[in-house]
């Protein structure tokens, strides 16, 4: 079959129940595997489960995971193929959930929970590239973005289904999640796209050769990263207790940043189709500065809503616009499957590298919540500087090879 006519067996089928199992999967192995935990914190020590110290090493047990499920997940597939490990990694998960129901002991749970994070890394690593080739090129923005909705939703869930949970108990409160893992699992197993050969490894250095492109964006998403993960960890925090506005007002703030983060993969997948990779990226980073911006110099609630829900669009939001840019500047299914890797790679590294500086940060500057949301402002900033400067110096030196297209 010829190019023309596999774009139009594409063109043609239904994408819509493999983007439903991917929207699953992101919603299982992140969404709720990494974001249900931050709900339950406060319960596994009222609980007496763990002590406090124990409760945040635990949850840096999946940030952990997700790093080695990112560099493992295309050898995985390449012995098992896409959908066999992203079926098993689903599976995973919901197992996770039960296991964790059962506090047996600390190195238990930090197994399980560690073993929950491998499976989200994997699935990041994945789920995209098997979906995207079965939708037409000018939907696969906003089919990624559909595919990432999980991630968002799982957020959202935090702050709703997981309290609610609760009200029945510690250990119910995981097997529900068990339980909801499950049945996403169940519903989406005959959803995904037919399985191909295994895709061959390729070297990370293969994979980018010759494009600066792709090295300016895996230090754009290294970035941002660094500067997502301040106001993820520290916003509800800053306005219930530094601003003294009470419980009520931050959990009125987290379901802003839910609403954000259910809208933001969406549209950020819908301005690559129609903007182009790099134009969204930039809008982007620019609103997430002026959102930032807010949190250091205002107190008003008010702006800081519209900020939270600005800053929870970012974080499943831009996994949609860094995709589409890999598939901009990288040619080839393979290659593009080898690169997203790497930038998962970088992102989770700074990710978890965010996360425990701002905790050191935070505690040496005994609670300044301004100094941390500055310096994730500048982690965006610099993500935004970078871009710019690529443009300035193609402006005196064209680019040839894989930066050679307009977009790049």
């Amino acid at each position: 079959m010829n190019t023309e006519h596999a774009d139009l067996a594409v063109e043609r089928a239904s994408p819509w129940l493999p983007i439903w199992a991917g929207l699953c999967a992101s919603l299982v192995g992140i969404g709720l595997a990494r974001f249900a935990y931050t709900s339950l914190v406060s319960a596994l020590i009222e609980a007496h489960w763990f002590s406090p110290s124990a409760v945040i090493y635990l949850g840096a047990a999946n940030l952990a995971g997700y790093l080695i499920g990112a560099l493992g997940g295309r050898p995985l597939a390449a012995r098992w193929s896409d959908t066999g490990a992203l079926r098993a990694m689903m599976v995973l998960v919901a197992l996770s959930f039960f296991a964790c129901a059962v506090p047996l002991s600390m190195t238990w749970f930090f197994g399980w929970r560690l073993l929950s994070g491998i499976a989200g890394g994997v699935i990041m690593v994945l789920v995209a590239s098997t979906i995207l080739p079965h939708v037409a090129p000018n939907r696969r923005g906003l089919a990624s973005g559909a595919i990432f909705l999980g991630v968002g939703l799982g957020i959202a869930a935090s702050g709703s289904l997981v309290p609610l949970l609760l009200s029945f108990g510690l250990s119910q409160a995981w097997l529900g999640l068990g339980g909801i893992a499950l049945l996403l699992t169940a519903t989406s197993w005959f959803g995904w796209p037919r399985e191909s050969p295994p895709a061959p490894l390729i070297s990370g250095a293969s994979a980018v050769r010759g494009s600066t492109g792709v090295y300016v964006l895996f230090a754009q998403y290294a970035l941002m990263a660094a500067g997502l993960v301040a106001p993820m960890m520290f916003l509800v925090d800053y306005v219930s207790r530094g601003l003294g506005a009470g419980s009520h007002s931050g959990a009125l703030i987290w379901t802003l940043y839910g609403v954000g983060a259910i809208v933001g993969p969406v549209v950020y997948g819908f301005l690559a189709d129609h903007w182009g990779a790099r134009s969204a990226i930039r809008l982007v980073l620019l609103v997430q500065a002026g959102a930032l911006a807010l949190l250091v110099t205002v107190v008003d609630l008010r702006l800081l809503a519209v900020a939270a829900l600005a800053i929870g669009s970012f974080p499943p939001g831009i996994v949609p616009l860094a995709l589409a840019r890999v598939r901009q500047l990288v040619a080839g299914h393979h290659q593009q499957s080898a690169t997203w890797s790497r930038a998962t790679v970088s992102f989770a590294s700074f990710q978890a590298l965010a996360g425990y500086a701002y905790s050191a940060l935070f505690s040496a500057s005994h609670g300044h919540y301004t100094l941390l949301f500055s310096v994730a402002a500048g982690a965006i900033g610099l993500a935004l500087a970078l871009d710019l400067l690529l443009a300035f110096k193609k402006v005196f030196r064209p680019a040839t090879g894989a930066d050679a297209t307009p977009e790049a």
